[in-house]
């Protein structure tokens, strides 16, 4: 403390504030090492998730079994993150800054601690922000903000603007009385602080079995899951769908589906019938039905480009369809326009009903996924015009 309070004084001042410090926790419980000086901080030991698992050992098991703690892996297995420059990864200003999170091996830690990255710091102080490791600040929606907002997972601006996060905003102004029934992200996600944090139809709204009672949802998610590199041409499995699995981002049984369902089911009951429960979300449910065939039907319009010769498949391309987690990356500009339907309208559509915010849903969802096939046809239809024009 002597000399941390002169070198970097509001360090001390949070670890001040905590309940550490009011249970005589010091540095030296998890900072393990000699250190003396700036010359020998790497003697230190780096504070993983594991480091806190010491003493909150439940809440480290419920965090190693959702996709929090898979944050680190699903976004290397991301193509696009490799060619991102480095500036936006180890400055931890693009994918990384969020995608830190996550359980890390012993030797991805080091490497990451020779680089001087802050990857190798605890994931669980991406909520409760050292060193206050506040529980009341990880509680609150706005922990969760920084993370789940924007481009592809605009969690924060749907939820804020929905009749719960108005409720929820009007208390906290006081306009509303203190306890009125409004609920969080933790209220919904996070169950009496369950640290396990899944969804029933994970980020990427895909999920296995396939739906046999509806043949068209069934063929247009198949032609989604070739696009996205888990399927081969002929409906195989591919060496991508282990990552998938191992990056927990889509519910690959029934019966995982069935038991995420059920939770949020017993969540919403709190507030509403049941019924009225199962019904709001088997309508999100048909929603993404309904999205997926306009998805659907823009790959096929780019893979048919590519079976007739009229666009270029990039080599790094494993099948005859367009691959969507290429993201931005995506050579043309109808492949942008893809990308785009995918990763940015189709999740504001889906998520947007799971939050219960009609503008999400309808305008930025919906109506933007109508137009962007719009988009797609008729760029397709001008090249096929211009490839016959130049065969004349």
């Amino acid at each position: 403390m002597d000399c941390h309070t002169n070198v970097t004084p509001l360090i001390v001042q949070d670890w001040q504030l905590s309940r550490h410090y009011q249970m005589e926790i010091g540095c030296d419980t998890c900072h393990q090492g000699d250190h003396s000086s700036a010359e020998d901080v790497d003697q230190l030991a780096t504070i993983t998730a594991d480091t806190c698992g010491g003493c909150h050992a439940e809440r480290l098991e419920q965090f190693s079994k959702g996709k929090h703690a898979l944050s680190w892996a699903s976004v290397q297995a991301m193509p696009t993150t490799h060619a991102l420059p480095m500036a936006l990864n180890a400055g931890m200003k693009g994918c990384t800054g969020c995608h830190k999170l996550g359980l890390k091996d012993e030797a991805t830690i080091e490497q990451l601690k020779a680089d001087g990255s802050e990857f190798g710091h605890a994931s669980c102080d991406a909520c409760h922000t050292r060193h206050t490791f506040s529980v009341k600040e990880a509680q609150t929606p706005q922990a969760c903000q920084t993370c789940h907002m924007g481009f592809d997972h605009p969690q924060w601006e749907m939820w804020s603007s929905s009749k719960h996060g108005v409720r929820y905003l009007l208390m906290q102004n006081g306009t509303l009385p203190e306890g009125t029934p409004a609920p969080t992200c933790q209220t919904c996600h996070m169950v009496d602080g369950d640290h396990e944090v899944r969804t029933a139809w994970g980020f990427l709204a895909v999920r296995l079995p396939l739906p046999e009672d509806d043949p068209q949802w069934k063929a247009d998610q198949i032609t989604i899951l070739q696009a996205l590199g888990v399927l081969d041409p002929a409906g195989n499995p591919t060496a991508r769908l282990d990552v998938v699995k191992a990056a927990d981002v889509a519910r690959l049984t029934k019966e995982d589906f069935d038991r995420e369902r059920n939770k949020m089911i017993a969540v919403c009951s709190d507030c509403h019938s049941k019924n009225f429960a199962k019904a709001e979300l088997e309508k999100a449910d048909a929603l993404i039905r309904d999205l997926d065939h306009l998805l659907a039907q823009a790959i096929r319009e780019i893979a048919g480009l590519y079976q007739e010769g009229l666009l270029v498949k990039p080599e790094s391309y494993s099948y005859a369809f367009p691959d969507l987690l290429t993201f931005h990356d995506a050579p043309t500009s109808i492949e942008q326009t893809l990308f785009e339907m995918h990763l940015k309208h189709r999740m504001r559509g889906f998520q947007g009903a799971f939050h219960a915010n009609p503008d999400y849903a309808l305008w930025y969802g919906w109506s933007e996924m109508v137009r962007d096939l719009q988009e797609i046809k008729e760029k397709a239809e001008e090249i096929r015009h211009r490839a016959a024009e130049r065969s004349d």
